[in-house]
């Protein structure tokens, strides 16, 4: 069947194009673009004063399937992915049992196709059971359908595992996704270390928690030459280095959230839990740096890090709750609201941020609408 959407303006950063057009559609691929399609037999969707993008891919995202099912699985997952206008995710490896072999990375495509309503493309682990003690799997899971690895929230301690594991990633062709966090520096805390931390009187995490195991993986990365992507990004002086790496020509990309550049330190007053995430909100100067490097080009991508609870851990007392914040219903029209109606970042520059950048990332063959392409579509 045949589906033609007509008279949108279509916003495609990969191929420079900003301009209203109608696309025609067929069998999941998009078929033609031009500035008037005639097609008698095709389904109309008429676009009208609406904008026509890629399909949105989020490469941060926790589905919680299996394991904890009863904070997210794939098919309610996916579907505020859908009704938040992405048509892919990306799903971290965290899961119970870890996503460190073949088998897992099956079932989760399995579930996926059965129940999910977009794209799901599985992340694996770094190290069998997150533990960081040895490699996982890495070419078996990249066979099965990974597209890349990542030990998310229990970061790589030991370097020469981490070497090793950008060695072997290297030979894939695939990025590592590094959570970075010193947990010696960051164990107990509840928020960021600053002035909010010591008026509220609660343990405070230091940026220099993420900033001393970004300084190791750039290291590695030029060491190895392979392709580290830092997760969550959350300093300002974390910006600097990754900005200071990618002139020395270190292969090295970085995503940020929303909830860091919409929010601060600040919002805790009143010990609000939904704004207990890890890494923590950091200062205003934190959130402006951010800002910078998404608009110079140091950030490649946002990514929503959406990290669902059931209820009872968000609300109770703020230093038993959970780190963790849901985003994927939320993203788009956050930035829209805050970054791009307030002139701050370009529509263009937000759409290329979450299509062809991710796509980038992770050698997918997605993030554009050129003839021939999958007909993802936001």
């Amino acid at each position: 069947m045949k589906r033609c959407i007509k008279h949108g303006r279509v916003i495609d950063p990969a191929q420079g194009m900003d301009q209203i057009q109608d696309i025609l559609l067929e069998n999941g691929r998009i078929i033609q673009m031009d500035e008037t399609i005639d097609a008698p037999d095709a389904e109309i969707i008429d676009a009208a004063g609406k904008i026509v993008c890629p399909g949105f891919i989020d490469m941060h995202v926790h589905l919680r399937e299996p394991g904890f099912e009863y904070k997210e699985d794939i098919a309610t997952g996916t579907r505020a992915a859908a009704a938040g206008g992405f048509t892919a995710v990306c799903c971290m490896p965290n899961t119970q049992p870890v996503v460190d072999e073949p088998s897992i990375v099956s079932h989760i495509l399995q579930q996926a196709q059965k129940s999910g309503m977009v794209r799901v493309y599985p992340i694996g682990a770094i190290s069998k059971g997150e533990a960081g003690k040895e490699l996982a799997e890495i070419g078996e899971m990249s066979q099965a359908g990974c597209v890349a690895f990542s030990d998310d929230g229990n970061p790589v301690y030991d370097a020469a595992l981490m070497r090793h594991a950008l060695d072997y990633a290297k030979m894939f062709h695939i990025p590592l996704l590094a959570h970075e966090e010193d947990k010696s520096l960051s164990q107990g805390g509840q928020m960021h270390e600053g002035y909010y931390s010591t008026c509220l009187g609660l343990k405070g995490i230091p940026s220099a928690a993420e900033e001393i195991m970004v300084a190791r993986d750039l290291i590695l990365a030029e060491l190895t030459g392979a392709h580290l992507h830092v997760c969550h990004i959350s300093s300002a002086k974390t910006a600097e280095m990754i900005r200071e790496a990618k002139r020395r020509g270190v292969p090295v990309t970085c995503e940020v959230t929303p909830h860091h550049l919409m929010f601060t330190d600040k919002n805790m007053v009143g010990y609000d839990t939904r704004y207990k995430v890890n890494p923590p909100l950091g200062s205003e100067t934190d959130r402006q740096a951010l800002r910078e490097a998404l608009m110079d080009g140091t950030i490649d991508c946002i990514a929503t890090d959406h990290a669902p609870h059931h209820m009872e851990s968000k609300e109770c007392e703020f230093a038993r709750a959970t780190f963790g914040i849901s985003g994927l219903e939320t993203a788009v029209p956050l930035l829209l609201d805050g970054l791009v109606h307030t002139g701050i970042l370009p529509l263009d520059r937000l759409v290329e941020l979450f299509t062809v950048s991710p796509a980038k990332i992770l050698g997918l063959k997605a993030g554009t609408l050129k003839v021939g392409a999958p007909a993802d579509i936001t």
